[in-house]
C-alpha cells in the first residue's frame, strides 16, 4: 500500500501524528527517518513510548529508508514517513523518485525563522529547500492536522497564508 503521508515535523512522533493523523488514516506503521535517531537506541526507546501497540515504528537513516522504500510501498499496512527537518526530506526525495507529496506539519520558532502559519516558521534557506523539493514535481503543502485547511507552498511562501 502506498505511503499515506510524507511529513516534516520537528517534534517527530507525538500526539498530533499518532492520534491526529494516525487514527483517521488507519496507520499501522510509522517510519521515522533521522540519521541521529537511527543510530541511538536510547532515542528510539523514547519514541517507541509514544506509539500505541497497534502501530509499529521503524527507525531509518536517509540511506536505509531510501534503500527499503520499495518494501515499504509493498507493505499491506498504511504508513507515515516522518522527518524532523526540510533538509532531511530534501535528501530523501533525492533518493526516492516515487514521492509525490510532502506535508509540512510543524516547524517551530527559532532565531532567523519567520512565521508563516501559527505552527510553521521558516528561514530563507528552508524556503529555498522547499522550492527545490517542489521543483521535482512534488506537491508541498502545510497542514498541521487532517481537519485543517491545506495550504499550498506558493500561498505559504507568498505571505498569503494567514499567520
Amino acid at each position: 500500500m502506498p505511503v499515506e503521508l510524507y511529513r516534516i515535523d520537528d517534534r517527530l512522533i507525538h500526539g498530533q501524528v499518532v492520534v491526529g493523523w494516525g487514527q483517521p488514516l488507519d496507520i499501522g506503521l510509522l517510519v521515522l527517518v533521522d540519521d541521529v535517531v537511527a543510530a541511538s537506541e536510547w532515542e528510539q526507546e523514547l519514541y517507541r513510548m509514544a506509539v500505541p501497540p497497534e502501530m509499529e515504528i521503524r527507525f531509518e537513516s536517509v540511506e536505509s529508508a531510501a534503500a527499503k522504500h520499495d518494501d515499504l510501498v509493498r507493505d499491506k499496512r498504511k504508513s507515515i514517513v516522518i522527518v524532523a527537518d526540510i533538509g532531511t526530506m530534501q535528501r530523501l526525495v533525492e533518493r526516492v523518485p516515487g514521492i509525490r507529496s510532502v506535508n509540512i506539519g510543524g516547524i517551530h520558532h527559532r532565531a532567523g525563522r519567520n512565521q508563516k502559519l501559527r505552527y510553521l516558521f521558516l528561514t530563507p534557506d528552508e524556503e529555498n529547500l522547499l522550492r527545490a523539493i517542489a521543483a521535482r514535481g512534488i506537491a508541498v503543502t502545510a497542514q498541521d492536522v487532517p481537519s485543517a485547511r491545506t495550504v499550498p507552498l506558493d500561498e505559504l511562501l507568498s505571505g498569503e497564508a494567514a499567520a
